[in-house]
């Protein structure tokens, strides 16, 4: 009788009702973490994430890039691109124009369209002289690093930041969380002489994870995700060009 009582007395004091207070928050929060989790768990870049830098989405599909990453394509069926001799890479955009933070300061944003331009220049020369404008027999790659929307704002009020985002993962109950950085790319390649649309792309990546919160992005975290997207793009091309 006596353990009854105190277990009564126990269930029903405040430290017990803190108890429960404090569980039901902790589960709760494991909870709304886990269809964060589930909402970011998308590999292509979903319509509301578009950036309008693209004219037209309606063709896109998804397919497989030659590293194996999902991504949103569009080929025209009619292209033959053996009858271009040269490629011009226009200065890679960032699109829509961003606005510059602690944490993705001006140097950042400059130095990953700087590293975009060298990795597309690298790799699409392996098998196409680099021309010095658009013309007759040339495509031409006109690229944009894009705005990214995060699908875990759930979470914690999460900053938008243009070109790359910093999503937050519950890692543990009492709320840590790991960073990490993407960037997004959206790209069109036109026809040098008639200015048509031949192809074009929308994909996203994930780079170096940042150490904390206060970190500031740097182009370094990227680079991977950039000889990715400028990798398959040159074996996409040989693929198509057997």
């Amino acid at each position: 009788m006596l353990g009854y009582t105190y277990r009564a007395r126990f269930y029903g004091c405040a430290p017990y009702r803190s108890y429960r207070m404090k569980l039901g928050l902790m589960i709760g929060t494991l909870c709304i973490a886990s269809i964060g989790m589930v909402g970011c768990a998308s590999k292509v870049q979903q319509p509301d994430e578009y950036s309008g830098f693209l004219k037209d989405y309606s063709r896109l599909k998804e397919a497989k890039s030659p590293s194996g990453a999902e991504v949103m394509r569009w080929i025209d069926p009619k292209l033959k691109p053996g009858q271009y001799t040269s490629v011009y890479i226009e200065p890679t955009q960032l699109y829509p124009a961003p606005k510059p933070t602690e944490k993705i300061p001006q140097s950042t944003l400059n130095g990953i369209t700087q590293y975009y331009d060298q990795a597309l220049k690298r790799e699409l020369s392996k098998s196409l002289p680099l021309a010095s404008a658009p013309g007759p027999g040339v495509i031409v790659v006109r690229a944009a690093i894009t705005a990214v929307s995060s699908e875990t704002e759930s979470l914690a009020p999460y900053e938008y930041i243009p070109v790359a985002l910093v999503a937050a993962a519950v890692s543990t109950a009492s709320g840590i969380r790991d960073q990490e950085t993407q960037l997004a790319t959206e790209a069109v390649f036109i026809d040098g002489k008639s200015q048509d649309v031949v192809a074009q792309v929308v994909r996203k990546g994930t780079g170096k994870p940042l150490a904390n919160a206060s970190q500031a992005m740097k182009a370094d975290d990227v680079k991977n995700v950039i000889d990715t997207w400028a990798s398959d793009l040159h074996q996409s091309y040989l693929k198509l060009n057997k």
